[in-house]
């Protein structure tokens, strides 16, 4: 099961690295999920208040102005948007700007069992909502370009024990192994947003 998405000159969302603004370049991706977020609900689900743009048609300077409103309310800081608490004040902050009253925004922490997160990641999928995820540390090298990051989580597939979750990142997507994902071997640990539509 996999969502649709957008393309921004040909690539797939938008690449973090293409900002001119050195702070949101940095540590921008908290903002970046917002906004793909925000986008992807305007697009698909005719919430036109939450992208002043046109969502089939996003462009560079689209999507650099709305990240320059975005970044009011998930700004880059010293340690990062480095909980959900963070960025569910960022975002639901956004959200009433905005005027959208019918999406609700929570948090799934990184502390809950991994059964009960494949069950939410894979319920948020199926009912058209994409997942922003946020990984703090991870003991696992194949996951290091996701440490200490907010990405995209839009779609999933299972087979047997394995579920593996397509993950949306700098302009590209990649399938990862959720439970590997998920078992971050550390103390500290970010989780899942989870959006709900009424």
């Amino acid at each position: 099961m996999e969502l649709g998405y957008y393309l921004v000159d040909g690539e797939y969302g938008w690449d973090q690295e293409k900002f001119t603004d050195l702070i949101m370049k940095k540590g921008g991706c908290g903002a970046v999920t917002a906004c793909d977020s925000c986008i992807y609900f305007s697009r698909y689900h005719g919430k036109k208040e939450l992208y002043p743009f046109d969502p089939c048609n996003v462009t560079p300077k689209d999507y650099k102005a709305f990240a320059r409103i975005m970044k009011q309310y998930l700004g880059p800081r010293f340690r990062g948007i480095d909980s959900l608490d963070l960025y569910l004040d960022g975002i639901r902050g956004y959200f009433k700007s905005a005027g959208c009253v019918d999406i609700d925004a929570a948090g799934f922490s990184g502390h809950e069992p991994y059964e009960k997160a494949e069950k939410t990641l894979m319920d948020q999928i199926n009912s058209g909502c994409p997942v922003p995820c946020l990984t703090l540390m991870h003991r696992d090298s194949r996951f290091k370009d996701f440490t200490w990051h907010w990405f995209m989580l839009t779609g999933y597939e299972k087979a047997k024990d394995t579920c593996m979750v397509k993950a949306v990142s700098y302009g590209e997507w990649i399938w990862l192994d959720f439970k590997a994902l998920w078992d971050t071997g550390y103390d500290e640990k970010g989780g899942l947003i989870i959006f709900r539509i009424r």
